[in-house]
């Protein structure tokens, strides 16, 4: 009966297994972003608060069909020194098929967006460049790098509260944004908070319209000012 009991065990394990495969395969995205949408998440912070599962893995993501693969790691009660404080928020580069023939270090500036689910759009939007000294952005040679990212991100006693705009209905929402255009950083958070439903072709094509709305405005010439000049008044003597 113990043999039978801890065989149903490790089918169910496998089960779980490949059911988290199957879901990374129908998620996948191949252009450097990706929202991943993390369910259950007040008993996935109990497991992390309790240490049975510290954090959780999104589903790889990849720069191109032949590019970058990527992966983000969340800590719902914290990382270290944040532990217990804030969410902490983690890019990791996994082994990829194609890796032999990308550039190393890896030098692309990571952004991570916590959707606000009111339609508000407070957003909390964070980002870090990579250190490519660190071993974390060089050529993956097990199966990922260490991980690098935002300990502090986001403070727990926000998503704590009952009426917090980020977690509803037990669900919320990241977005991990790579910037292989090299965006500036005034370009990049119009990019982050663009509608996520829009196909990305459509997002592309606003950002270039706004990259150059910004130049033309930058390029126009000064306006010159019109003299006013005082009215006179007359007096009849």
């Amino acid at each position: 009966m113990t043999g039978l009991g801890l065989s149903q065990e490790i089918l169910q394990q496998e089960l779980s297994s490949l059911k988290q495969k199957v879901a990374d395969i129908e998620s996948v995205s191949f252009d450097g972003a990706l929202i991943w949408m993390i369910t259950n998440v007040s008993e996935k912070k109990c497991d992390a608060q309790s240490e049975r599962q510290t954090s959780i893995h999104s589903p790889p993501f990849y720069s191109s069909p032949t590019g970058y693969k990527m992966r983000a790691r969340l800590y719902l009660y914290g990382d270290g020194n944040a532990r217990g404080t804030h969410m902490s928020l983690y890019f990791l580069l996994l082994r990829g098929e194609y890796d032999t023939i990308l550039k190393w270090p890896f030098n692309h500036k990571v952004s991570f967006c916590l959707y606000d689910q009111s339609g508000q759009g407070r957003h909390i939007i964070d980002s870090f460049q990579p250190d490519i000294k660190s071993n974390s952005f060089q050529q993956p040679r097990s199966d990922m790098n260490v991980a690098s990212g935002i300990s502090k991100f986001f403070p727990l006693t926000m998503i704590q509260q009952d009426d917090n705009n980020y977690v509803k209905d037990d669900t919320m929402f990241i977005k991990i944004t790579v910037n292989f255009a090299d965006l500036s950083d005034m370009i990049l958070p119009f990019a982050i908070n663009l509608h996520p439903g829009l196909p990305s072709q459509i997002q592309q094509a606003l950002i270039k319209q706004e990259i150059q709305r910004r130049q033309e405005a930058v390029q126009a010439p000064p306006t010159t000012p019109i003299a006013v000049l005082p009215i006179k008044t007359h007096v009849d003597e």
